[in-house]
């Protein structure tokens, strides 16, 4: 992948974008767009909701048995009618157990389903979008996006959906019941309930933000751990271990913060809860002995309604906790699907065909690009190479040279009347991105490897290849003879970062596995830079077999790397100044000229 560098983009707003605070979308939105995904199960949903109607039920018709097993007692029941009364009951008890069983195990692969739904299409996604999407992103924090926030969504449809709906039909149906046996007491009952809605609400009107503030805290200290580790020889190199030591005290504070007063909050319902639940038990009790003193209700009308009252707000208490694990999941999904709603890269052109094979003849017409549209990157570069040369780009940093691989690589694309890029006489656009970079190859600066073996990671520029082609690839490139010492050669496994060879290694497979690949078109960035001597010779070696007969981009900052090129281009401020050989440059005294002196002087080239 070329990675455009931040001299292309020195001036461009877009570099602030991964700083701005996303905005959440409304929680109404976000729960509609997760049924989206449950109503795929539907037909197992209907079974979840089946098994959630009769254990409810069952729940509902245990304490009224037990009710009226008293009031029978009361009366005169013998033995025989108490031990039958008594096996219903362990009956009724098994079979809501089992019910809920059910519903839970079924629930669960609905939830797992779902999920596993979500995270392939936001992992396929995040493939299908622009380059420029990365770059305004830190990487921890969209991994966070796929692991963090995933899993809050997981835990939350895991047990929260079913919580919901079962707590619901409870207290609907517990109502019900206790209004049948004694509308008084149930009036009483209720009164209990405004309170509870008024302290969840204040509860709720906190816990909310708080919840979204640690989900995007969470987010940020990731992509911090992620950068600093990822980074942790350069922290080392210029001895900032202690700033960022304190930088992650302070992400690690805010996180506090943010999960502290969440949970604080959140925290405050259970007890509300219990504590409104003694109160209606007590007024039950008290009101219910007058009642039965009276004559009005039975005792084991007494009996239920106890039950009952437990019952009715033990369910408003799941409710509640549950709101706040769907507060905190939305939060997550939230942010997954701000990724989602992400716009993919444009679409090929409808005329644009799929290509086989290139002949390599580039031409740059007028080009100008922006990546802000206050700042131009480019303006009205104009350059031709013809299939075969090796053209060289020059320029000091920020000059444009990433920029014009990025265009070329239809990494980014030339805006309506910013001028054409022609491949073997074809609009580039014309042709379809996926077709086009088969048959280009890059070896960048920093080589990118993948944790698997070296043979896979060669593999990678042609997964049709061979072993036999791996290896010929391998030995074109000069690396065949490191190769085999490893512990395991061609089977040894790498790390992401390289660990156990060195640069130069790394560099050798990375040319590796652009030979496999076979590319009409080559480009290379900086590929010898930090190498020693002997590798660089090999590296140049294996370069110049790669480079023969195919149309090859060098982006160069040491000049003596690049005399021998067919055309170099002088990039400056994004304008084209210069172009031609060396030699012919060198005779024009202009600006390359100078850098030539300039390195030659030990200066460095900016």
């Amino acid at each position: 992948m070329v990675k455009t560098t931040n001299d292309d983009k020195k001036n461009a707003s877009s570099k602030q974008t991964g700083n701005k605070k996303i905005k959440a979308k409304d929680i109404k939105g976000t729960l509609y767009k997760i049924w989206l995904y449950l109503a795929k199960e539907k037909g197992l949903l209907s079974f979840v909701l089946l098994m959630i109607v009769i254990s409810s039920a069952l729940s509902l018709l245990g304490p009224y048995l037990m009710g009226v097993t008293v009031d029978r007692l009361i009366e005169g029941w013998d033995t025989n009618r108490l031990l039958t009364m008594l096996l219903w009951l362990v009956l009724i008890y098994v079979l809501q157990s089992v019910a809920v069983f059910l519903q839970n195990y079924w629930m669960i692969g609905i939830a797992q389903n779902v999920v596993l739904s979500m995270r392939n299409q936001l992992f396929s996604h995040l493939q299908k979008l622009p380059v420029s999407f990365f770059q305004k992103r830190q990487h921890g924090e969209l991994m966070s996006r796929l692991t963090n926030d995933m899993e809050n969504v997981s835990r939350t449809l895991n047990s929260s959906v079913i919580q919901v709906v079962t707590s619901s039909l409870t207290v609907l149906g517990t109502i019900i019941v206790m209004f049948w046996l004694s509308p008084l007491l149930t009036i009483l009952t209720l009164t209990i309930v405004p309170a509870m809605f008024a302290g969840l609400k204040w509860i709720t009107n906190r816990t909310g933000q708080y919840f979204k503030e640690q989900q995007k805290t969470l987010g940020d200290i990731n992509g911090y751990i992620e950068e600093t580790l990822s980074g942790q020889k350069i922290v080392k190199m210029y001895s900032q271990e202690q700033r960022v030591i304190e930088e992650f005290e302070r992400k690690n504070s805010a996180l506090k913060k943010s999960s502290y007063w969440a949970q604080t909050y959140s925290g405050f319902i259970p007890k509300l809860m219990n504590m409104l639940n003694n109160v209606s038990f007590a007024v039950i009790v008290g009101v219910g002995g007058i009642l039965a003193l009276k004559g009005h209700i039975s005792i084991g009308v007494i009996v239920i309604f106890t039950t009952y009252s437990r019952q009715f707000t033990r369910p408003l208490n799941d409710l509640a906790n549950q709101f706040n694990m769907i507060l905190s999941a939305v939060a997550g999904a939230e942010r997954v699907f701000q990724i989602m709603d992400e716009k993919e890269e444009k679409n090929d052109e409808s005329q644009a065909k799929d290509i086989t094979s290139l002949e390599g003849d580039v031409r740059f017409d007028s080009v100008s690009f922006s990546y802000d549209q206050s700042v131009a990157t480019l303006e009205e570069v104009s350059f031709h190479a013809t299939p075969g040369q090796t053209v060289a780009l020059v320029g000091p940093t920020g000059a444009g040279k990433t920029t014009i691989i990025s265009l070329l690589s239809r990494f980014y694309e030339v805006e309506q009347g910013q001028g054409h890029i022609y491949i073997d006489g074809m609009d580039i656009k014309n042709i379809t991105r996926d077709s086009l970079r088969k048959q280009m190859a890059f070896v960048l600066q920093d080589s990118v490897l993948f944790k698997t073996t070296v043979r896979e990671n060669i593999r990678y520029g042609r997964l049709s290849a061979t072993d036999d082609e791996v290896i010929f690839a391998a030995k074109g490139a000069n690396a065949h003879d490191f190769i085999m010492k490893l512990p395991n050669g061609y089977d040894t496994i790498l790390d992401s970062e390289g660990q156990g060879i060195s640069h130069g290694q790394r560099q050798l497979l990375s040319i590796a596995r652009a030979m496999l690949a076979n590319p009409s078109l080559l480009i290379l960035d900086e590929a010898t830079s930090s190498i020693d001597t002997i590798t660089e010779m090999k590296i140049n070696e294996a370069l110049q077999r790669l480079m023969k007969g195919r149309t090859s981009f060098v982006i160069a900052h040491r000049l003596n790397t690049i005399q021998n090129a067919d055309l170099i281009i002088v990039l400056k401020n994004g304008k084209l100044i210069e172009k031609g050989t060396h030699d012919s440059l060198l005779k024009a005294n202009g600006f390359y000229a100078g850098l030539v002196h300039s390195q030659q002087g030990k200066s460095t080239l900016a």
